[in-house]
């Protein structure tokens, strides 16, 4: 368990712009972020570079959606004046740490990662895997350090990389004259993880089973509608399963009444629930959770330039901080400080 009264903590957080943020970024992460955001400092990083890694015949797609999860960052409630937003590819120290830290990972330990693992088997890289991709796990250890947090809310598929991270902290510790790394631990989501509306792994931009936080009111009833439950429930009267019912998944996530969520399932594993009822509960809570995130990220996204001069302003502010830690280390190894 976290002691988040403990102090100080350095948050980072990130998301790479490959698209639009959906609900399973907002209980994974963002949801987290906006509570912490007064309480410690934090660092939110648009992973534009790793965004590349998988993605780099198309730069276009991530250069598109930079400002697109700006926007969503702002619609949820994340505050510049006490979140520090910025753009990795701004922040060249980020680049060169990963290149130091490349030097004392063997390739076999980053394939050993079963994030990168389960990720190079789902998008099906095989032998044109490209090399940006499999090594990301040093470019995000190189992100923590950089910015010595000591604090990562992710979700549970992500904590081989905190793990990865904390190898690489103590190794590069050992080698510098003093130790200048600080290790992290993982701030885990009470819903770590969430299936697809499809029912199927997790909601993933790239499976295309996401509700995106700009959804319209007619996408999440079509979404909810089409939600798996219980393919034995047939009748109302039947008993009915809660278990990988991803209506109740949601209701856990999202139903800002836990006590009646609980009555309901209990009524739903007696019988004499439908679900109708269920997914009628489950779209007013959503309707309800997104409508004005939906409304503020169109305010938004309207004004480009401000976005823009905002994510540069938080850039700034990042780029002193990140290149104290890049200086730091290069003084521990012996390497001139040049810039």
């Amino acid at each position: 368990m976290t002691d988040l009264t403990r102090q100080p903590h350095v948050i980072l957080t990130g998301d790479r712009p490959t698209g639009q943020l959906h609900l399973g970024h907002y209980v994974g992460s963002l949801r987290q972020r906006v509570a912490l955001q007064t309480q410690h400092p934090q660092y939110i990083l648009i992973a534009d570079l790793q965004g590349l890694t998988d993605n780099g015949s198309q730069p276009q797609k991530i250069a598109s959606n930079v400002l697109e999860v700006m926007a969503d960052y702002l619609a949820v409630g994340i505050d510049p004046s006490h979140s520090t937003i910025c753009l990795q590819s701004a922040l060249p120290a980020l680049a060169e740490l990963t290149m130091l830290y490349m030097n004392i990972v063997t390739v076999s330990r980053v394939e050993r990662n079963p994030t990168v693992k389960n990720e190079i088997q789902q998008k099906g890289f095989a032998r044109s895997l490209p090399t940006g991709f499999l090594v990301y796990p040093i470019s995000q250890a190189a992100d923590i350090t950089a910015f010595g947090a000591s604090l990562v809310p992710v979700g549970d598929d992500q904590l081989p990389m905190i793990e990865q991270t904390n190898e690489i902290v103590h190794k590069m510790n050992s080698l510098l004259s003093e130790p200048v790394l600080r290790r992290c631990q993982a701030l885990l989501s009470p819903v770590s993880r969430l299936p697809g509306i499809d029912g199927n792994a997790k909601m993933s931009k790239s499976l295309g089973n996401t509700l995106t936080l700009s959804a319209t009111e007619e996408q999440i009833h079509k979404a909810v509608g089409a939600m798996y439950t219980d393919p034995q429930h047939l009748r109302i009267s039947d008993p009915g399963q809660v278990e990988g019912n991803v209506v109740f998944t949601y209701l856990d996530a999202f139903h800002p009444d836990a006590e009646k969520v609980a009555a309901m399932k209990a009524h739903y594993r007696q019988g004499g629930l439908g679900d109708r009822q269920c997914k009628m509960a489950l779209e007013e809570c959503l309707q309800a959770l997104l409508a004005p995130i939906r409304e503020r990220r169109k305010e938004m996204i309207a004004d480009k330039g401000a976005l823009l001069a905002l994510l540069k302003q938080g850039s700034e502010k990042a780029h002193d901080h990140t290149q104290k830690t890049l200086h730091a280390v290069k003084r521990g190894l012996g390497l001139p400080v040049m810039f």
